[in-house]
């Protein structure tokens, strides 16, 4: 399974509306694996059965999904773990897929723009842990007009770098190598990088830190260009 993300991306659409690249489509089926015991970077942990190097990420083991972008019926909400975790590692925007190092990445002193729906009217800060990767302004706009929900209560903000912070995902337990229910999960199911509860997890989306935030008003970005 490749991570080769340098061509532009096909852009595909449903009932009139851009398809999100991280958005999974039905066709892209979770194939069936058998979790063991694993001991990775001298870590006990958990692994399939039939691993390769393409199911681990420094270390971390991922979880497995169909790669079939455009095949089926799109899920608007969801999120294909592979496809989120290219978007972290090579700063694509979530829509459509290709990268934010553009002209307004240049024109905007070198940050990438990030957009998340404001809950309670909060801003996106400093030091701000989230698995939303960037987005660029012609795809921002696009998805604020087209989202009643987003367009009502959105926060942007222009971020100079990001950090890893660690994964989200399933933690097992150690014992019975079963996934733990949702009500024992700590910290809602995320795993710092290099925290104990690392190697017992089958990650879903990366997680990342951003660094140096200034809050902006897409408006004035838009007015801008």
């Amino acid at each position: 399974m490749s991570e080769d993300v340098s061509e532009m991306k096909k852009q595909f659409y449903w009932q009139g509306l851009r398809v999100p690249y991280i958005a999974p489509w039905s066709a892209e089926k979770t194939p069936p694996y058998t979790i063991v015991d694993r001991v990775v970077r001298g870590r006990p942990g958990i692994g399939y059965i039939d691993e390769t190097h393409l199911d681990r990420r420094r270390g971390v083991l991922w979880m497995r999904q169909g790669v079939a972008r455009g095949v089926g019926t799109p899920a608007f909400g969801g999120v294909h773990s592979l496809r989120q975790r290219q978007c972290m590692v090579y700063l694509l925007c979530q829509v459509c897929g290709n990268s934010t190092f553009d002209d307004h990445f240049t024109a905007w002193g070198e940050r990438h723009l990030w957009v998340a729906r404001a809950t309670e009217g909060r801003a996106l800060q400093e030091g701000e842990i989230t698995a939303m990767p960037p987005i660029c302004l012609p795809c921002a706009l696009e998805s604020v007009n087209a989202c009643p929900r987003l367009r009502a209560r959105t926060t942007a903000a222009l971020v100079t770098y990001v950090e890893p912070w660690g994964v989200l995902g399933v933690p097992y337990d150690p014992q019975s190598l079963r996934p733990m229910p949702p009500s024992a999960w700590e910290s809602a199911g995320q795993a710092p990088v290099g925290s104990s509860r690392e190697p017992w997890m089958q990650a879903a989306q990366s997680l990342v830190t951003l660094r140096r935030v200034t809050p902006v008003d897409l408006r004035d970005l838009a007015a801008a260009r």
